[in-house]
C-alpha cells in the first residue's frame, strides 16, 4: 500500500514528465567551431532563415568563387608572406656570414699596401705595413657593418612589402567573399 506522500511524489514526477514531453527541445550549446566566414574575419548573419548547414554550404561556394575571381586564397597568401619573410631573413644571414672576417681581410690588404707605400716613401716597409694593417682593419669592419645594415634594411623592407601585399590581397578576397554572401541573402560585416 502506498502512502499519500509517495502518491504525491509519483504524481509530481508524472506531471513534470508531461511538461518535458510538451516543451521544445533545449537549444544545443555552441560547438565552439567557427564558421568559414568567421575564421576569415567576415561575419555573416543569415537573412533568409538559412540553417547552419545551408550557411556552411553557401560560405564554401562563396569562398571558391572569391578565390577564382580574385586569384587569392587567403590561407595561401599568409603562407606566401611568411615564406617571403623567411627568404629575407636568410639573405640577411648570408650577408652577415659573407662579411665575417672583413676586418682581418682589410688588415691584410692594408698591410700589403702600407708596406709598399712605406718602402717607397721612407724605406720602412714594417712601419707602413703596421699603419696599413690598422687602417685596413678599420675600413674592412666599417664596410662589413654598412653591408649588414643594408641587408637588415632590405630584409625589413621585403618583410613589410610582403605583409602589405598579403593584406591587400586578403582585403580584396574578403570584399568578393562578402559580395557573394550578400547575393545569397546574408548580412555581412
Amino acid at each position: 500500500m502506498r502512502t499519500p506522500t509517495a502518491l504525491a511524489c509519483i504524481a509530481t514526477v508524472a506531471a513534470f514528465a508531461t511538461v518535458l514531453a510538451q516543451s521544445p527541445p533545449p537549444v544545443s550549446a555552441p560547438t565552439g567551431q567557427k564558421t568559414l566566414a568567421a575564421t576569415l574575419g567576415v561575419y555573416a548573419f543569415p537573412g533568409a532563415g538559412q540553417d547552419s548547414s545551408q550557411q556552411s554550404k553557401d560560405e564554401t561556394e562563396c569562398y571558391n568563387w572569391a578565390v577564382q575571381n580574385t586569384g587569392t586564397d587567403p590561407f595561401q597568401a599568409a603562407k606566401q608572406a611568411d615564406q617571403q619573410k623567411q627568404q629575407a631573413a636568410q639573405q640577411q644571414q648570408q650577408t652577415a656570414q659573407a662579411t665575417q672576417g672583413s676586418g682581418a681581410r682589410g688588415a691584410v690588404r692594408g698591410a700589403a699596401t702600407g708596406a709598399l707605400v712605406g718602402e717607397i716613401a721612407n724605406n720602412d716597409a714594417g712601419n707602413g705595413a703596421a699603419w696599413g694593417a690598422a687602417a685596413g682593419a678599420v675600413h674592412g669592419r666599417n664596410k662589413s657593418r654598412r653591408a649588414n645594415e643594408q641587408a637588415a634594411q632590405q630584409a625589413a623592407q621585403q618583410s613589410q612589402a610582403a605583409d602589405q601585399n598579403a593584406a591587400q590581397s586578403i582585403d580584396a578576397f574578403k570584399k568578393a567573399f562578402g559580395a557573394c554572401l550578400e547575393a545569397k541573402k546574408y548580412t555581412v560585416k
